[in-house]
């Protein structure tokens, strides 16, 4: 099915299914902004039908909620709606004038002759599209890189011997990449990218948000991890960690079950990718190129309706009647898994075989039910854990066992979910002992099982609904929904003793606490149902999404590490063509240049100027219709070195503290008589922080001090750089200094020091000799140079500068700045400044007369 090669799986533009397909007509919503949709269909036919649009949710899972089977008579295939599938069931949460529409796969293998008359069938039908992937992709994608490779890692196990789990296999991440662009395809054969919100959901498809959003900047795309996200140490050891978690970030918001694996993904953004989140009105977001990538965590909840059904139904009345009269006289504990070697399944046995040897008085009269559902997936694993889970139960059972008496009671699945609802009904107490879990709901519809009905009360032998119920839960610590059950007994799953402790606990616990934890329990799980958690949902994708009316968005990067920026529609790329017109049109021009990651970039051990930046700005300072000035964070000394073969060349070191004209020129102090005692304070102050911080360093500048932690454990270094500005700006509270987090650093300056100020002083300098400036650039890449941005933009306000003035303010980088333009980098601000210093030698070559500026200021 397909064949392409790895290389062809990263061209995300080309697409398997062919030509472009018919799109449904788009509609312009916000008035001057046209969408940035990388088809080229007309935008004036599309803008002029504007059909009334129906609210439509995509839904994308790896399987469709679908049960599918063949008529024995007319052998063609017949499908019904899985109603136990959560998928499904998130349609509670929704208006019923809401469409949904679901792509996944099905469980069965239809033949390549029916596919597409089942397609077209289940379309209409059942609004489901059918991603058909060829056994061998599927084997590769799901039974091989899903289950074996993900699933596992993402569970806290590494395959440190080939005997002990599956290692990384290139092949296999192929035809994972290859089935998500196949999910994706079918997406794009039912989306209308302008209205439709699409919701992906589990670890199967972690990169297929990069193929929809390179396809569809402004795609309104939601994510949800049913499994745990596991700690940046186990997840770094992923080859392909990056392009995952960039695919991630390529939605608009992520979901998570519980707060521990949201900060386990947080974590793994900052280290791996050096993204810092921000909680602002109680929203977690992370800022990705100018985009907010929201973060929700909330835990799924279960369908209230489809158990108060079930228990209402004749025969599941009848199957509670028959389960209370096998084990009449008996304390039901009951364990309901998927078998896998997560579930602790075995553990679990183990620690009831303690609990009956501790508590003889229990023999006879204790039984632990476990249903075990059938395995998703197939391997060696299964067969171990099938192995230990029946040689223990055999051990407990002959030790303990007696006649008309069995401890264990193993019953193997499929088991139908009528019958599990009699088995919640019946038991004293569930136990979910799994040493590691995404979610895991088994104690939620225990709960919902153990309130009952009428009719499974009278059942039970319980006098009347108004009777009390009462129920226990033995919850693992390492499961997602032990948070959420506050009256639970949290237990660790790796020690036997205490889950024995935990049992025992529950068995003789008062009826009075039962009935009070049950009572808590049922609260929560009734209004947080899936109902609930699909609405949450779907209420914060549709927040997160607004920033795309109010902004531009165009896609960079190549493959998986394709993404989208998205900035102000005044935003835009400083052309050199442009600005080199506007600078040949003026005489009286003043350039800015921060020097850090602006004319170098930030990643070179060497931060001397190279030869090709002292050419540049040589040429700029040889024209005398220029003022350039070096604005940087710098000592003066290291500014003096480094650029001393620049005669006409200005300095502003230590952010405008020191400032120098020309070369031979002395260096001005901003502040004549400023008191820097408060360095005798914050000098020993920084230097404890620095011994107690590994990999942390202290800058000692004449006007100012500053700690760096870039080099330190992200987390340790921002939770230290925290504690230091607390603790600076307690001790300084009556100095006029200013204590300020920049990026990776903590910096203590005297007050009135910013670059701004120099901005200032230079344009009333300029302005004051006559020589207002009808030409400004000002160019940097961080937070510090934000100040000139800002000043710049105030003195054009205050008529500082000409009406007529040319202003150019430029960050390095495409992010969200108050500059109007941007460079990608380093090399293109030389590129655009090699072009302004060309012009002025053409210029100086017609015009060799030209005076200079500033007498006094330049020689």
């Amino acid at each position: 099915m397909l064949s392409r090669s790895y290389f062809n799986l990263l061209n995300l533009d080309d697409h398997s299914s062919g030509g472009d397909r018919a799109r449904i007509p788009r509609v312009i919503s916000v008035p001057g902004i046209l969408s940035d949709f990388d088809d080229h269909e007309g935008l004036e036919s599309d803008a002029a039908i504007s059909p009334i649009h129906q609210e439509r949710r995509i839904i994308v899972a790896n399987q469709l909620p679908l049960k599918a089977y063949k008529n024995s008579e007319s052998k063609k295939w017949c499908f019904d709606w899985d109603e136990d599938a959560l998928i499904l069931q998130l349609k509670d949460g929704f208006s019923p004038d809401v469409e949904f529409v679901y792509v996944g796969c099905l469980r069965v293998e239809i033949d390549t002759l029916e596919q597409e008359e089942v397609a077209q069938y289940l379309y209409e039908n059942f609004k489901c599209v059918p991603t058909f992937l060829s056994m061998n992709l599927m084997n590769k994608f799901y039974h091989g890189f899903c289950k074996h490779y993900l699933w596992p890692l993402f569970h806290y196990m590494l395959p440190y011997s080939p005997d002990h789990g599956v290692r990384f296999d290139k092949d296999m991440w192929q035809a994972y990449v290859s089935a998500n662009k196949v999910f994706a395809d079918k997406v794009r054969e039912v989306i209308n990218p302008d209205e439709d919100y699409v919701w992906v959901h589990d670890y199967h498809l972690m990169v297929l948000p990069t193929f929809l959003r390179k396809r569809y900047n402004r795609v309104k795309l939601g994510f949800f991890l049913h499994s745990p996200f596991p700690s940046s140490e186990i997840y770094r050891t992923l080859p392909f960690r990056e392009e995952i978690l960039r695919a991630l970030l390529n939605c608009d918001l992520i979901g998570f079950h519980t707060f521990d694996y949201a900060r386990h993904f947080l974590s793994c953004c900052s280290r791996m990718l050096g993204l810092d989140y921000q909680s602002k009105r109680g929203y977690i977001g992370l800022d990705y190129y100018g985009r907010t990538v929201s973060i929700k965590i909330l835990p799924v909840g279960i369908h209230m309706g489809q158990i108060k059904s079930i228990m209402s139904l004749p025969d599941t009345v009848k199957k509670v009647k028959e389960l209370k009269e096998k084990y009449d006289g008996k304390i039901v504990l009951l364990g309901v898994d998927d078998l896998d070697m997560f579930k602790g399944i075995g553990l679990k046995f183990q620690a009831f075989g303690q609990l009956l040897d501790l508590n003889p008085g229990y023999r006879g009269s204790v039984v632990l039910v476990q249903i075990m559902n059938s395995p998703r997936s197939q391997g060696n694993d299964i067969q171990e854990v099938q192995n230990e889970i029946n040689k223990v139960a055999t051990e407990v059972n002959q030790r303990y066992g007696s006649i008309g008496y069995e401890p264990i009671v193993c019953i193997n699945g499929p088991v139908s979910f009528q019958d599990k609802v009699a088995y919640y009904a019946i038991s004293e107490c569930v136990v979910v002992n799994a040493v590691r879990d995404g979610m895991n709901l088994v104690p939620y519809k225990y709960t919902v099982s153990r309130q009952g009905s009428p009719y499974l009360g009278e059942a039970l032998g319980l006098e009347g609904s108004a009777a009390p119920r009462k129920s226990v839960i033995i919850v693992s610590e390492f499961i997602g929904c032990s948070p959420s059950l506050s009256g639970a007994i949290r237990v660790n799953p790796w020690n036997i003793s205490c889950v024995a402790e935990a049992m025992h606990s529950a068995i003789s616990m008062q009826d009075s606490e039962k009935e009070l934890r049950h009572e808590k329990h049922y609260k929560y799980i009734t209004s947080h149902d899936v109902a609930y958690w699909a609405r949450s949902f779907d209420q914060d994708l549709e927040r997160a999404c607004a920033q795309y009316y109010q902004k531009r968005c165009w896609g960079i990067g190549f493959g998986l590490n394709s993404r989208v920026v998205a900035l102000g529609p005044n935003f835009r790329k400083l052309s050199v063509e442009h600005i080199v017109s506007a600078y040949k049109n003026t005489c009286s021009r003043l350039i800015l240049l921060d020097y850090d990651g602006t004319m170098m970039p930030q990643d070179l051990v060497d931060k001397s100027p190279c030869h090709e930046v002292i050419s540049v700005l040589n040429g700029l300072c040889n024209d005398p219709m220029n003022v350039v000035f070096i604005v940087s964070g710098r000592g003066k000394d290291s500014l003096e070195k480094w650029f001393s073969p620049c005669e006409r060349l200005g300095l502003s070191a230590e952010h405008g503290y020191f400032t120098k004209w020309t070369k031979n020129s002395a260096w001005e102090s901003c502040c004549l008589a400023v008191d820097l005692s408060w360095k005798n304070i914050v000098l020993p102050i920084m230097e404890h922080y620095t011994e107690a911080t590994d990999g942390s360093s202290i800058e000692l500048k004449e006007s100012a001090l500053v700690w760096h932690h870039q080099e330190a454990d992200p987390d340790f270094g921002t939770w230290q750089a925290k504690e230091l500005l607390d603790h600076l700006e307690s001790v300084l509270a009556n100095d006029p200094v200013v204590v300020k987090r920049g990026q990776h650093i903590v910096e203590v300056k005297p007050q009135g020091v910013s670059k701004g100020v120099v901005v200032e002083n230079l344009l009333t300098t300029m302005r004051n000799t006559g020589k207002p400036p009808d030409f400004v650039l000002c160019i940097g890449d961080d937070r510090s140079d934000e100040d000139m941005f800002e000043s710049i933009a105030s003195s054009a306000a205050s008529c500082l500068l000409p009406d007529t003035a040319e202003v150019f303010a430029c960050t390095v980088g495409q992010k969200p700045s108050m500059a109007k333009y941007y460079l990608d980098d380093t090399s293109e601000v030389i590129k655009m400044l090699q072009g302004l210093s060309g012009a002025s030698a053409l210029q100086l070559l017609k015009s060799p007369h030209n005076q200079v500026i500033f007498e006094g200021k330049l020689d």
